[in-house]
């Protein structure tokens, strides 16, 4: 056992879950089901509810008394430990600090109530890069991962003297919440550049002054159709055979793009696929050409837009338009970009928006008088570039001090270093440097 938990203190003992807590979670879900969910009742907690620094009791589904009473094993107290047995959330872990109101847990969730070990101390041991190794490993299931409680029971743990596990638990309480502010003073950083960045972005292209109907002298709104020379909308081969597919080596092959492919600040990312340049010469899919627009038409990120400078091709949730030589292609795929929210709002709706080709040839676009399109297109690029660069800083620092925090967290509950006497700003890689 000491094995998988490393190196420790001398004076540290070692147990296992089963030894200082109860283990508890759903045998099945008692024929639960979710029709059985009411507007108010008891908070019944899933998985999503417990992934944040805090645990969310508002954003819930409620169950009734008589389903919250009938497991009272399950009723939450403070101090328990709620773990993730299932699926790819498998090892999600949080501790109730705070219990607003009387509440319980779905069957994805085990509740671990401690008797012979700080609950914090648990909590920090089982988040830790060891454990979370160890249940990854142990667990069982091919479709479905899956964590049964005789697994959970055996989870091994280190066990130092009392004193020292609430030295530790305040320690990571104290250093896990500077690095949390920490890594949302950076995302907060970002957030604030990308509003400047719709902003001016709404503002150069017009956008603005279409919602406030107050354009400038000599712009008008006119009808997308207006501006635009053709618009067409992808499709799937309809042969998956190797006449239709390629490579993307290939010559004459060219991408064949899904929703997956539209990224933000109207760029595109990997195609889905490629089609062969024999089916390309045939015309066995729609052709877009280079410079056209890209707009995602159905679905979770309807409205997407991107640039292409490439000819390529996309799946029947694509729609590429072309614009007249009146509007500079890019100034047009801007002002689309940062009219997204629009064009959802005002789509027809099923479950979904459906931004079809009649909706896109009757929205409104904003026409600039004269010429300008393209300065405004430089200051955007150039804007864009840098929110991009900012955003890709921002990405890299959150994932260091994801990590950072991992290894201070495994360090401290394995004893790599004395939290005593040390401020933990020298941990890495789960060392004191």
């Amino acid at each position: 056992m000491s094995d998988e938990l490393g190196s420790m203190p001398a004076h540290w003992g070692t147990t296992r879950v089963d030894r200082v807590a109860t283990v508890n979670a759903r045998i099945g879900w008692k024929a639960l089901t979710a029709a059985e969910y009411q507007p108010e009742g008891y908070p019944f907690l899933a998985t999503p509810n417990i992934k944040g620094k805090e645990i969310d009791f508002g954003n819930v589904n409620y169950i009734s008394e008589f389903r919250y009473q009938e497991s009272p094993e399950l009723q939450l107290r403070e101090g328990d430990v709620l773990l993730t047995k299932d699926g790819f959330t498998l090892g999600t872990v949080n501790v109730v600090r705070e219990l607003p109101r009387p509440a319980t847990v779905n069957g994805s969730i085990a509740v671990l109530r401690s008797h012979g070990i700080d609950p914090r101390f648990l909590y920090y041991v089982i988040a830790s890069s060891a454990i979370q190794g160890h249940m990854w490993a142990a667990k069982n299931g091919m479709d479905v991962l899956h964590l049964f409680q005789r697994d959970i029971k055996k989870i091994p743990l280190p066990l130092p003297p009392d004193n020292e596990q609430r030295r530790i638990a305040d320690f990571l309480d104290a250093e896990t919440v500077r690095i949390d502010r920490l890594a949302a003073s950076r995302a907060a950083q970002v957030s604030v550049m990308r509003e400047r960045f719709t902003a001016l972005t709404r503002e150069q292209t017009g956008r603005m002054a279409i919602r406030s109907k107050s354009l400038p002298g000599g712009w008008q709104a006119v009808q997308l159709r207006r501006v635009i020379s053709s618009i067409k909308t992808g499709g799937t081969p309809p042969t998956a055979g190797p006449d239709a597919w390629g490579r993307a080596d290939e010559p004459g092959a060219i991408p064949w793009y899904g929703p997956s492919g539209i990224h933000d600040l109207l760029r595109v990312g990997d195609p889905a696929k490629h089609i062969g340049a024999r089916a390309v010469a045939e015309n066995i899919v729609p052709r877009f050409p280079s410079g056209s627009i890209l707009v995602v038409g159905i679905g979770a990120t309807a409205g997407k837009v991107a640039y292409i400078d490439h000819e390529a091709t996309g799946n029947q949730q694509i729609t590429a338009l072309v614009s007249e030589s009146s509007m500079v292609a890019r100034f047009l795929g801007w002002q689309l970009w940062a009219a997204t929210e629009e064009m959802r709002e005002l789509a027809p709706y099923t479950t979904l928006p459906i931004i079809n080709n009649d909706f896109l040839k009757s929205f409104p676009v904003a026409v600039p008088s004269s010429g300008g399109q393209e300065e405004v297109v430089r200051r955007l690029d150039r804007a864009a570039s840098q929110l991009n660069s900012l955003e890709h800083i921002a990405q890299k620092a959150a994932q260091l001090l994801q990590e950072r925090r991992q290894a201070l967290i495994t360090a401290a509950v394995t004893g790599q270093f004395d939290v005593s006497t040390a401020s933990g700003r020298n941990v890495t890689d789960g060392v004191t440097a």
